[in-house]
């Protein structure tokens, strides 16, 4: 299977999911991730990585954003199984991830929303949005009003290179949170090795069911969502 081929089967799958994600989900009334039903991934892959990049100040905000109390990734069960299914898969080849984002509150999206609205926080433009200004940002769908993070679903993450012993970053074209067209998954003008490492991750996450949003190689979603029509909005703790 060509790699062209390989991303437009991952797309089918996730465009064949989408009709529930564009209805508003209902919002869960719980309070926590035990009422949700909500594991922390590191009580099943304790050696994964973690960079939360929404609970510190090295995001495309600038800022922590509200809803990030710690530097966690909650995810719904079967999810989170099958994510630290990806972290075994790969940690056999020498392999690891590092992840992102995971379950990101309602009240977080709504900041996002702020955020983009705000003709004059652009603190981080030139890292991280160099080629489009701001109403580019929603209408060329790097950031939306409801998130697929929200439903516990959808995680962020890259790849780690542990064969040497110290697991190292890999090289994927662009910085997590990268907004423009050389973030695409099958984006022309990498290198070999940066289109190959974003194949490696590709198949390691297709491998569990998991569905690449080609507009960022980093960005994966569990098919069939477990509960598309729910999301959640207490604080990451």
């Amino acid at each position: 299977m060509t790699s062209r081929t390989c991303i437009s089967l991952v797309l089918a799958i996730a465009l064949a999911g989408s009709t529930h994600a564009a209805e508003p989900p209902r919002i869960s009334p719980a309070t926590d991730a035990a009422s949700a039903g909500l594991l922390e991934i590191r009580t099943l892959a304790p050696r994964i990585e973690m960079d939360i990049r929404y609970a510190g100040r090295n995001n495309f905000t600038g800022a922590r954003v509200p809803g990030y109390e710690a530097p966690s990734c909650y995810l719904l069960d079967p999810v989170a199984k099958a994510l630290a299914a990806v972290e075994g898969d790969l940690r056999a080849g020498g392999y690891a991830l590092r992840l992102y984002d995971c379950y990101r509150p309602v009240r977080s999206v709504q900041a996002f929303m702020a955020w983009v609205n705000d003709p004059h926080e652009q603190s981080r433009k030139a890292l991280q949005y160099p080629g489009l200004d701001k109403p580019r940002l929603l209408a060329d769908g790097y950031i939306a009003e409801r998130s697929g993070h929200s439903r516990g679903a959808t995680v962020d993450l890259g790849l780690l290179d542990c064969r040497a012993g110290a697991c190292v970053v890999m090289d994927m074209g662009t910085d997590f949170d990268f907004f423009g067209v050389r973030a695409h998954t099958d984006a022309a003008g990498l290198t070999a090795a940066q289109r190959g490492n974003r194949q490696r991750l590709l198949r390691a996450m297709a491998r569990r069911g998991f569905a690449n949003y080609p507009q960022e190689w980093w960005h994966y979603t569990l098919q069939p969502e477990p509960d598309a029509g729910t999301a959640y909005d207490f604080p990451v703790r």
